[in-house]
This record gives C-alpha cells, sequence and structure tokens, in this order.
C-alpha cells in the first residue's frame, strides 16, 4: 500500500487545491504495489475518493498523457514520468555525477548506483550496471527502507529525533517492509532486532564515513557506500558499489572498491562545485504563448466539468522545474506556466503541503518524493511496451498492418507487431529479422547513421536480389539511402516480396537519434503509390512523433531496453 502523504504540522492549508490533491493520490495508488491495470471503482476504495471524483480526475490524467485507458483499465502512461524527470533535472544529479558512475563502474567491473535520502528512505536515481548473467539492477525511483541498504546508514547519520521517531513509526506499522515493492518482504523478525541492528551500522557509518550492506536487502547483495556532499558540507546522495556475494564477501568488496571509490566521490564533489556548470541538456522556457496554460486552454471548454482544470495546472507547476536549476521563485514559475501568480501560488502551497516541494530562501525546491508517482514503474518500460499501444491506435486508424523494428547488424530485427484488421494481412512475428538494405525501416534507419558509418555499412553489404525490383549496385543503394534521408521517410515498392509495399519514419530518442523505426506495411495491389503516400504518411508520423514522446520521457535519465 502506498505511504500517506504527510500532512503540515499546522494541519492542512487553507488554500489547498483539493483537485489536485486527489490527482496525486490517484497517482500514487497507480504507482505502487504489484498491480499494472487499475480499475476506476478499485481506486475509488484504495483512495477513499467518491466514483464520481475518480472518473473526472482520470478523464483528466488520460487526456494529459500521464494515465491510459484499455477499455476499463487504467495504466500509467510514460507521460507521466516527466514528473519525476522535472526533479531529477533540477536537481542536476544524474546529470553531473552519473558520468562518475559509470566511469567507476567501468573501472570495478561492478554495478555503481546514486541515491538520495526521501524521509526515512533511500531513493535510487541513476545506475552503471553490468551486463551479467546474475544481474543487479535498482530502478531509478525506486524506494528502499533505510534500514535495508548501505546509503540509508550513511543518511541516518544525520538524523535528528523527530526522523528517528518518523523511522520508528513507519516501522511499527510495516515491520515486514510490504510498502517497499522494490526490496522483497522481510520474513517476521523482532523489530527491536531489527533496529538494534541498523543502529549499530548508523553509529559505524558516523564513526567511519563509509557504510557496508551485507546482504540486508536480500540474501547475495552486497553494497559499499560513500556520501556525496555538496559544496556547503552537507551530504546530498551516496554513491553505492553493489556486488555479489558469488563474486565478493563484504570485506573483499571494500578492500577492492574502497580506493576508487573515494577517488570518484572526490570528482563527484567537485563537479557539485564548479561554478555556473552547463547542463548537458538545457531547458529553453517557453514563449508565454507556448506555456502548459495556453497549451490546455481548449481541454477545458472541450470537456467541461469532466477536465480538472486545477489538477492540470497544479502538474504543470511540477513539471516546471524541470526547466529550472536549484530553487525557483514564484514569478518565474507562473511565466514558466502561463499561470497567475494566485493560482501557481495555491498549487505550491499544496505540493509543499504533500511532501513533494520545499520552500527555501532563494524559492521553492522540488523534492525526490515526486518519483513515487511512477517514475520507478516506468523506467522499466522497454521499447516494445511503448510502442505497441501506438501501433495498436495506428492499425484501427489505417487498417494496415504496423510494426517497430530496430538496427542489428546488417539487418533490422522486429520487436513490436500488431497485425492489420484486413483479411489479407502482411504476416511478420516479433524476432524477425530482416535485410535492411530491402526494408524501409531499414533505409530509414541506415539513413540516420553518420556519413562515415553509413558508408561502412553500405560498403560491407552485397545485396541480393530478392525479387527483380531490389536495388542491388552499391550507387543504387547509396542513392536510394541518401533520398531517404532527404525526405525523411522510407519506401519500397515490392524490393522484399512481390506484392509488398512499405514505408517507414524514424523514432527518435530524446536527442532526436533514430534509435527505432516503425512502419505501415500494405499489398501494393490497394492502391497506388501516391495513394498510399498521402493517406498513410500524415498519421504514421503521428504515430512516429507520439512514440519518440513516450520513449523521451522514459528514457531521459534511464536506459531503455530494445526488447
Amino acid at each position: 500500500m502506498p505511504q500517506p502523504a504527510p500532512a503540515e504540522a499546522e494541519g492542512v492549508p487553507d488554500e489547498l487545491v483539493g483537485p489536485l490533491e486527489r490527482g496525486l493520490a490517484v497517482l500514487r495508488v497507480m504507482a505502487s504495489g504489484a498491480d499494472v491495470r487499475h480499475r476506476p471503482g478499485d481506486l475509488a476504495k484504495t483512495t477513499g475518493l467518491a466514483r464520481s471524483t475518480v472518473d473526472r480526475v482520470a478523464t483528466t490524467l488520460v487526456r494529459l498523457g500521464v494515465l491510459r485507458a484499455e477499455g476499463r483499465d487504467l495504466l500509467l502512461a510514460p507521460g507521466a514520468a516527466e514528473l519525476g524527470n522535472a526533479y531529477l533535472a533540477s536537481c542536476r544529479l544524474p546529470e553531473l555525477l552519473g558520468p562518475h558512475a559509470a566511469e567507476l563502474a567501468d573501472a570495478l567491473d561492478e554495478s555503481v548506483s546514486l541515491a538520495v535520502p526521501d524521509r526515512d528512505g533511500v531513493r535510487f536515481l541513476t545506475q552503471a550496471t553490468r551486463r551479467r548473467a546474475m544481474a543487479i539492477s535498482f530502478r531509478p525511483g525506486g524506494l528502499l527502507p533505510a534500514e535495508r541498504c548501505a546509503p540509508g546508514a550513511l543518511f541516518a547519520a544525520h538524523w535528528d529525533a523527530d526522523d528517528l521517531a518518523r523511522w520508528r513509526a513507519r516501522r511499527a506499522g510495516d515491520p515486514l517492509d510490504t510498502g517497499f515493492p522494490s526490496v522483497p518482504p522481510r520474513p517476521a523478525a523482532p523489530p527491536a532486532g531489527v533496529e538494534a541492528e541498523f543502529l549499530d551500522r548508523v553509529r559505524e557509518a558516523r564513526a567511519s564515513g563509509m557504510a557496508v550492506d551485507d546482504q540486508t536487502i536480500e540474501p547475495g547483495l552486497l553494497a559499499v557506500a560513500l556520501p556525496v556532499r555538496g559544496p556547503g558540507g552537507a551530504v546530498v546522495c551516496a554513491v553505492s558499489v553493489v556486488s555479489h556475494t558469488s563474486r565478493h564477501t563484504a570485506r573483499s568488496l571494500t578492500a577492492r572498491a574502497l580506493a576508487p571509490l573515494r577517488r570518484a566521490v572526490a570528482a563527484m564533489e567537485a563537479a557539485l562545485a564548479a561554478p555556473e556548470a552547463p547542463p548537458c541538456s538545457p531547458e529553453t522556457p517557453p514563449a508565454s504563448g507556448d506555456a502548459p496554460a495556453a497549451a490546455r486552454a481548449g481541454l477545458k471548454e472541450e470537456l467541461g466539468s469532466g477536465f480538472l482544470q486545477s489538477l492540470a495546472r497544479g502538474l504543470d507547476v511540477l513539471r516546471a522545474f524541470g526547466s529550472v536549476r536549484g530553487p525557483v521563485r514564484l514569478a518565474e514559475l507562473a511565466r514558466l506556466t502561463g499561470l497567475p501568480r494566485a493560482t501557481a501560488r495555491r498549487s505550491l502551497i499544496t505540493l509543499r503541503h504533500l511532501g513533494y516541494v520545499r520552500e527555501e530562501p532563494g524559492g521553492f525546491v522540488v523534492l525526490p518524493r515526486v518519483l513515487e508517482l511512477g517514475h520507478a514503474r516506468l523506467s522499466g518500460l522497454s521499447l516494445p511496451e511503448i510502442a505497441t499501444p501506438h501501433l495498436v491506435a495506428l492499425v484501427l486508424r489505417v487498417h494496415e498492418s504496423a510494426s517497430v523494428a530496430v538496427l542489428d547488424g546488417d539487418d533490422i530485427r522486429y520487436v513490436a507487431r500488431v497485425a492489420g484488421t484486413r483479411i489479407m494481412h502482411i504476416d511478420i512475428t516479433v524476432g524477425t529479422r530482416l535485410p535492411a538494405y530491402a526494408t524501409s525501416m531499414g533505409r530509414v534507419l541506415l539513413a540516420d547513421l553518420p556519413a562515415a558509418e553509413r558508408a561502412e555499412r553500405l560498403g560491407r553489404i552485397t545485396p541480393e536480389a530478392l525479387t527483380p525490383h531490389t536495388v542491388t549496385s552499391p550507387e543504387g543503394l547509396d542513392d536510394v539511402v541518401a533520398a531517404t534521408a532527404a525526405r525523411g521517410y522510407g519506401w519500397v515498392e515490392q524490393e522484399l516480396e512481390e506484392g509488398l509495399r512499405s514505408l517507414a519514419v524514424a523514432v527518435t530518442d530524446g536527442t532526436g537519434r533514430a534509435v527505432a523505426a516503425v512502419n505501415v506495411a500494405l499489398h501494393a495491389g490497394r492502391a497506388t503509390p501516391a495513394e498510399s503516400l498521402s493517406a498513410l504518411l500524415p498519421p504514421l508520423r503521428e504515430t512516429a512523433a507520439l512514440i519518440s514522446a513516450d520513449l523521451g520521457a522514459v528514457g531521459r535519465f534511464s536506459r531503455v531496453a530494445t526488447g
């Protein structure tokens, strides 16, 4: 079950935005527990909200791209990842420290993770993993109990009496850690034994400045962690080297990793202290006419009372933190969102009450608790999971088969596929490999390569005449790939198989690089080439844009598996 939102010491603020509070309550339930699919009626029972309220919240969140509906079920949509991305972009820890974590992982050939304190828990931000059969991986945004990981002891070394009391209250209410889906439930154990063991580790961490986890998360898992301090000397995060008992003992891992870990921490602290360090992916604040409030102006008119405008505005305020670095003042948030200051202020009061932002002398700061709004679950989505709902919508629209493929050597490999609705449709399965040179998706992906790599790949291919129409000469292949790059789409007319026509466009990541392609395939006799292009290219481009946007949201701070 999700942990309840903490109330402010002075009680519920008079200016609390109710729809925003209720919308975030629904999102917390959607993001927690083992169930991916939720029915509105079940959400009403779990949250205690009226069914009509849940329906309005769901309608709003679906239109905002935060949820999606499949029949009677509701699921988190990739757009919800932007809420957590706002924190990750604003704090800049993955951006500034992630490269050093990756270097350390390469040097030690072990996984390395970054984590921050989140109340009496530990929230993981990013991880540089190793490719092994026995994989060790924490999803970005995942929350662990402080007492069950090495960073928790480091953070707890700085707790005050209120922090310790809050931790004890949580332990008393959930002694088996069932509220932490990122870890296996703890077997029944006396709370006093858990507390004594943890507090001993906290004292050791306070004395030594490091912490070791010897299988407290789960059997076989080891970690050694050091704190990373900001320019003012406060601990801002912890970096951990994580291994397995098949490779190390806790003692041998510490001996192997501690010196490189200390050097990595020094480099990380230097990166945090560097003045005016530009962000890797700078955000351009929207012009007033492009602000979220202006972009959503028509939704309220379209949906009437079914659209909760104050919920949409509150989420816009939360996302706006991703456009700035560090504390941001009310006036700037109002400008970024296009909202009146009073409206933005009420949203901030609500977000502060719920523990998602904090007010500091320099302005408001977004907190890691925002990551609980689906980020961990969404960061585990693969490209096929992201693409398939959009392929379904495309097929229903054009009534032809649609697919997504990635470049795999000199071939393309199908990773997602939805068959057409016609009696006669193209029959290809996920996992099928086809030569890139003779497919529309292959040509799109070849066209996006840097010139030198494209020339090298095309130079080593020996094309076969799969049909009388297949382009097989090196010069001809160079020309068709160059033409694909110039016009922005791939077109193959009966080159792979007699009677088969295919049209494809690129799917890009957050940097604009083509990481996959999406196509529509049909029988060439159904329409003229001009008719097919006119009917299919616009919806295909729209679909590619939607997949690319979702991929950019989910993959901005984590790697998306292709399949």
